[in-house]
């Protein structure tokens, strides 16, 4: 078992065709990803990677049952993209691509919970289900190893960093989500923690976040109030200065409550283990899961 998707997940590919659709489909089926179609406007009726492709979304999931999305539109067509993929009937859309306009995706976003489509991202590496052999992104598929702990994070570079830890210390994973790092994004830290609290093959929890915002003050509130699972976290950016934007778009201190001080201050007080640095992520998750006794 796993979260989000699973044996039963289908993809089709917003923008198959295109340079970089067509490098990261090829690695998402050789991890193992169900890829079932390509969506291209004009290249309907075509096979591209030994995959149909489609001119629409809806005609993807009418004839190849598809109901996850992964998209690599341009930002100039990918929030139409996400409009689409919603109106197409998909449970699920993944969007790797950055550079979206924030005003349009408020608009987005405001759509997409009122269709009950879970989305997430944008500008995020997707997520990996170990055991499911389900890669959903750009997340490589040969840093992981499978196990019971599953992580979340606003960056992909940390990601990738975090999962290459733990598995060199024999630690495997469940679920990995990127969730991304624009000022509004789909599902955020709390709403996975939930999914990983009542997933019965995630014994523990990894939490990634940065400055910017307060989405690692909400996750730290549900697990301090609800979760049974430990966790340990890891926020970047203790050195950035108010004001000034690092990396995302949404990472940028713009009161107390952005600062790295403040999140790691509400995860310490949520019973947290915390990493100093981005090197200590995996003996931190080791520190913890020995006082726990959790088996890796």
């Amino acid at each position: 078992m796993s979260i989000l998707v699973g044996e039963d997940t289908r993809v089709l590919v917003q923008g198959m065709s295109g340079r970089e659709g067509t490098f990261q489909t090829e690695r998402c089926i050789a991890f193992g990803t169900n890829v079932v179609a390509g969506v291209t406007p004009g290249r309907g009726g075509t096979t591209h990677i030994d995959r149909p492709m489609y001119d629409s979304v809806a005609e993807a999931v009418e004839q190849e049952g598809a109901n996850v999305s992964l998209i690599f539109v341009p930002a100039a067509f990918a929030t139409d993209a996400l409009l689409e993929a919603a109106e197409g009937g998909v449970d699920l859309i993944v969007c790797i691509t950055d550079g979206l306009p924030t005003l349009d995706m408020a608009q987005v976003a405001q759509y997409l919970t009122k269709k009950g489509v879970w989305l997430i991202g944008p500008n995020c590496p997707g997520l990996t289900s170990v055991a499911e052999k389900q890669k959903v992104g750009i997340i490589p598929g040969n840093i992981h190893a499978e196990g019971r702990i599953g992580v979340v994070s606003r960056s992909g570079t940390l990601t990738y960093e975090a999962v290459s830890q733990l598995t060199a210390l024999g630690i495997g994973q469940s679920t990995c989500v990127g969730v991304g790092g624009d000022p509004i994004i789909g599902m955020r830290h709390r709403d996975i923690l939930e999914l990983f609290e009542n997933d019965p093959d995630t014994d523990a929890v990894v939490l990634i976040g940065e400055i910017g915002g307060t989405a690692e003050q909400e996750a730290a509130d549900y697990i301090k109030n609800h979760m049974s699972k430990p966790v340990t976290g890891f926020i970047a950016g203790a050195t950035a200065p108010p004001g000034r934007r690092m990396g995302h778009a949404g990472a940028i201190i713009t009161g107390k409550a952005a600062t790295a001080e403040a999140k790691k201050e509400a995860l310490r007080d949520a019973g947290c283990y915390v990493a100093d640095s981005p090197g200590q992520i995996g003996i931190t998750v080791q520190r913890m899961l020995a006082e726990r006794r959790i088996s890796a």
